[in-house]
Protein backbone atom coordinates (compact mmCIF):
# COMPACT_ATOMS: atom_id res chain seq x y z
CA UNK A 1 0.00 0.00 0.00
CA UNK A 2 2.77 2.16 0.79
CA UNK A 3 4.36 2.03 -2.54
CA UNK A 4 1.12 2.58 -4.17
CA UNK A 5 0.66 6.17 -2.38
CA UNK A 6 4.43 7.08 -2.99
CA UNK A 7 4.05 6.32 -6.70
CA UNK A 8 0.85 8.67 -7.06
CA UNK A 9 2.77 11.16 -5.11
CA UNK A 10 5.32 11.03 -7.50
CA UNK A 11 2.79 11.32 -10.09
CA UNK A 12 1.74 14.60 -8.77
CA UNK A 13 5.61 15.93 -8.41
CA UNK A 14 5.61 15.75 -11.96
CA UNK A 15 2.73 16.91 -13.46
CA UNK A 16 4.37 20.76 -13.39
CA UNK A 17 6.71 19.29 -15.91
CA UNK A 18 4.73 18.21 -18.35
CA UNK A 19 2.77 21.60 -18.91
CA UNK A 20 1.17 21.59 -21.95
CA UNK A 21 0.06 23.89 -25.25
CA UNK A 22 -2.67 25.89 -24.70
CA UNK A 23 -6.08 24.69 -27.11
CA UNK A 24 -5.65 26.54 -29.93
CA UNK A 25 -7.77 30.03 -30.05
CA UNK A 26 -6.98 33.94 -29.79
CA UNK A 27 -5.99 34.56 -26.83
CA UNK A 28 -5.01 38.66 -25.34
CA UNK A 29 -1.34 38.66 -23.48
CA UNK A 30 1.09 41.18 -21.62
CA UNK A 31 3.32 42.57 -24.14
CA UNK A 32 6.55 42.62 -22.17
CA UNK A 33 9.85 44.31 -23.12
CA UNK A 34 12.77 43.43 -21.21
CA UNK A 35 14.96 46.19 -22.25
CA UNK A 36 13.04 48.97 -20.47
CA UNK A 37 11.86 46.29 -17.85
CA UNK A 38 8.40 46.54 -17.86
CA UNK A 39 5.45 45.35 -19.48
CA UNK A 40 4.03 48.40 -22.31
CA UNK A 41 0.44 46.85 -23.53
CA UNK A 42 -0.79 44.22 -24.58
CA UNK A 43 -0.80 42.18 -27.53
CA UNK A 44 -3.34 39.35 -29.64
CA UNK A 45 -1.63 36.16 -29.30
CA UNK A 46 -3.29 33.21 -31.95
CA UNK A 47 -2.48 29.55 -31.25
CA UNK A 48 -2.99 26.86 -34.07
CA UNK A 49 -1.76 23.57 -32.78
CA UNK A 50 2.18 24.11 -32.17
CA UNK A 51 2.17 27.41 -34.26
CA UNK A 52 1.76 30.97 -33.19
CA UNK A 53 1.25 34.18 -34.54
CA UNK A 54 1.64 37.78 -31.75
CA UNK A 55 -0.12 40.55 -33.38
CA UNK A 56 0.46 44.22 -32.57
CA UNK A 57 -2.89 45.86 -30.30
CA UNK A 58 -3.41 49.33 -30.06
CA UNK A 59 -0.28 51.17 -27.64
CA UNK A 60 2.50 49.60 -29.16
CA UNK A 61 5.25 51.46 -31.45
CA UNK A 62 4.24 49.29 -34.60
CA UNK A 63 0.67 49.77 -36.35
CA UNK A 64 -2.61 47.68 -35.16
CA UNK A 65 -2.47 44.10 -36.76
CA UNK A 66 0.88 44.34 -37.31
CA UNK A 67 2.80 40.56 -36.86
CA UNK A 68 5.34 40.94 -34.00
CA UNK A 69 6.38 37.38 -34.14
CA UNK A 70 5.37 33.89 -35.50
CA UNK A 71 7.07 30.62 -35.32
CA UNK A 72 6.87 26.83 -33.48
CA UNK A 73 6.31 26.87 -29.52
CA UNK A 74 8.64 24.39 -28.67
CA UNK A 75 10.00 24.14 -25.11
CA UNK A 76 13.72 25.12 -24.12
CA UNK A 77 15.80 22.75 -22.61
CA UNK A 78 15.41 25.18 -19.47
CA UNK A 79 11.69 24.18 -19.57
CA UNK A 80 10.38 27.44 -20.74
CA UNK A 81 8.31 27.82 -24.21
CA UNK A 82 9.88 29.48 -26.79
CA UNK A 83 9.13 30.80 -30.28
CA UNK A 84 11.44 29.21 -32.45
CA UNK A 85 11.85 28.56 -35.87
CA UNK A 86 13.75 25.49 -35.92
CA UNK A 87 14.39 22.09 -33.74
CA UNK A 88 17.99 23.37 -33.09
CA UNK A 89 16.14 26.56 -30.97
CA UNK A 90 15.73 24.36 -28.15
CA UNK A 91 18.98 24.00 -27.41
CA UNK A 92 20.50 27.69 -27.55
CA UNK A 93 22.28 28.98 -24.75
CA UNK A 94 20.72 32.50 -25.13
CA UNK A 95 16.98 32.98 -25.34
CA UNK A 96 14.72 35.60 -24.93
CA UNK A 97 15.68 39.40 -23.51
CA UNK A 98 17.89 41.39 -25.37
CA UNK A 99 19.55 38.30 -26.58
CA UNK A 100 19.70 36.67 -30.39
CA UNK A 101 17.79 34.22 -29.48
CA UNK A 102 13.68 33.49 -30.10
CA UNK A 103 11.62 35.15 -27.61
CA UNK A 104 10.08 33.64 -24.53
CA UNK A 105 5.87 32.81 -24.15
CA UNK A 106 4.55 32.53 -20.41
CA UNK A 107 1.50 30.86 -20.89
CA UNK A 108 0.64 30.86 -17.16
CA UNK A 109 1.40 34.29 -16.60
CA UNK A 110 -0.14 35.15 -20.28
CA UNK A 111 3.19 37.26 -21.07
CA UNK A 112 5.25 37.42 -24.36
CA UNK A 113 8.66 38.48 -23.57
CA UNK A 114 10.77 40.55 -26.31
CA UNK A 115 13.20 43.37 -26.38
Amino acid sequence: MKIYFGFIFLIFLSLPCFSQLPKSGVYIYTFCEDEFGKCLNNCKVVINGNRITIYALDGLSVEKGAIIDKGILMKHKTGVWIIGNKKTDINLNEIGGCSDGPSIINFTKKEYRTC
